[in-house]
This record gives structure tokens, sequence and C-alpha cells, in this order.
């Protein structure tokens, strides 16, 4: 759920003071964005990043952008994370886009319940930001399994790019003005009120933890997921890719769902002169071929 910032959002400019981005830095954290991340960064989007990037340099006790960009041309990796956290907004919720939720729920998972009782089940969550999408996923799936009394292995995977978006998840603790697409019941039975400096705040029960699997994973890189899934949600993050990197994702995650096995994506996104893998089966729901 990786959102790159948009034009009008002034956070990483207030108040920020120090180096300027210089066209030569600019440029190769333009290409090196590109590369690693799949984002393509406008010439408009300049200043933004000079008003983001000024924490990293603080954090880091670096002069300049100079610095910062050879730190990365040393070592990609161990800033990836860090950069893109930097240049990206984490834009979620609980049961975002409910007609995905009422797919699984009314359709999906009735239907896999049946067909894999002993089997597995496997669903994964790419860009998961800070993690409400695959527990909102969790909680239709425990419901589920209940209501089919179903024996079977069912987890999800949920991955993510950005370190701190990836904490957040861990810790499953949010405010409590966050729970705006969660039903009573869900919010009674799913969700553990805080307490004294906790007060306000809400933590994801014990039960859906268990079924979440959190991983960083940079969807450009190598994949060490071994089996296939079912379902994959990636919504609202393929939007800020170039056409080719799109093409390549799409083609990928053909590779790893299983057949007939389906794709969301985001409600601005679309599959459409990108893939031939995939039929279109709902309001951005696709569903791969055989």
């Amino acid at each position: 759920m990786n959102a790159l910032v948009d034009n009008g959002d002034a956070a990483g400019l207030a108040g920020a003071t120090g180096p300027n981005l210089g066209e030569a830095e600019f440029a190769f954290l333009r290409e090196f964005v590109l590369q690693h991340c799949g984002i393509a960064l406008g010439d408009h989007k300049r200043q933004l990043v000079q008003g983001r990037l000024l924490r990293r340099l603080r954090a880091l006790g670096l002069p300049g952008f100079a610095d910062y960009c050879e730190l990365l041309r040393r070592d990609p990796q161990s800033e990836l994370g860090e950069l893109a956290s930097c240049i990206s907004t984490n834009v979620t919720s609980f049961f975002r886009e409910m007609h995905h939720y009422d797919l699984l729920i009314d359709e999906l998972l009735p239907r896999w319940l049946d067909e894999k009782r002993g089997g597995r089940l496997r669903i994964w969550s790419a860009g998961c930001s800070t993690g409400e999408e695959p527990y909102a996923i969790a909680m239709v799936l425990a419901e589920a399994l209940e209501r089919a009394n179903a024996s079977v292995d069912a987890k999800i995977l949920a991955t993510d790019l950005s370190p701190q978006a990836l904490a957040a998840a861990r810790k499953g603790v949010y405010p409590v003005d966050r729970l705006g697409g969660v039903s009573d019941a869900r919010r009674k039975r799913w969700f553990l009120r805080g307490e004294g400096a906790y007060d306000g705040f809400v933590q994801i029960h014990p039960r859906l933890r268990e079924l979440v699997t959190i991983q960083p994973l940079n969807l450009l890189h190598e994949w060490p997921m071994q089996g296939r899934f079912d379902a994959i949600f990636c919504r609202n993050v393929v939007i800020y890719f170039d056409k080719p990197t799109k093409q390549r994702l799409f083609a990928r995650y053909a590779g790893q769902l299983e057949s007939r096995g389906y794709l969301f994506l985001g409600h601005s996104e679309s599959m459409y002169g990108l893939s031939e893998d995939f039929d279109l089966i709902g309001r951005t729901v696709y569903r791969k071929r055989t």
C-alpha cells in the first residue's frame, strides 16, 4: 500500500533547512529509485524528495546529498528500505475497498476451504504497509475457518519494503480512530483495548497474529517463496511503476499463483494492455488463466 508522495504533500518541506539537492544528485536518486523500487520520479518531485531525505541526512550525520548518494553506491541494500520509506507515504486502512473482502467472504473462502480440507491455503499481501490489510484478511479468514469447521493449513504472508511500516505491522497496535471500517462485532472480537499509556489504542488479537507472517521484501528483487498462492493482494502499489516494471511484475505474479488464482489490484489500477495471463472478473479483481 505504499503510495508515492503526491504533489500537494508538503509534509517533507515544512521547516526544511539544510543542503540543497543538486541536479546530479537528483539524477542519481531518480535512476536508483527506478532501478530498485520501480518508481519513476518526475522533475517536479525534486524539491519534495529533498525535504523528505533531509531527515535521513540528519539521522546518518551526513553533510550533504553527495555523501548520501555515495552511501547508496557503496551499499545499496543497507539504505534501500529507509529511502523507500522517505519517498513514500503509507496509505491504508482496515477493509479498504470492501468489495474485495465481500468476494472473499461470499465466494472464495467457502469454496477454498471446502476444496482444501487437509491441504494448504495461502494468501499474499504484497505491499502490506502498516498491516491493516493482512489483518483484515485474517479476520475474514479466521471467521470462515470457524464457520466451515475445516482443517486447513491457512496462512497469510505480508511483505513490504519499508522497515518502519513492517515494524508497525509486527507491533499490531493502532489508534482507535483507525478502526473506521471495522464493524462493532469485529472490534469486540479481534482487538484488545489498551490501558494506561496505551489508552486510546487497540492491539490485534493473538489469533490473527498467528495467521499472518510479516517479512521484508522488495517486489523488484528475488522472491524466496517456494509454494504458490491462492490469492495475491497488491493494491495501490503498481500505479506508480513504469509500464515495463508493471509487465514484469504481473508476469511474476502469474507464475506465483495457483491455477485460476486471484490477483487484487487497487481502485485506480488496471492490467489493461499489460498482461495476457489474467481475466478481469470484477472490480479490480483478476483471475489467472489456466
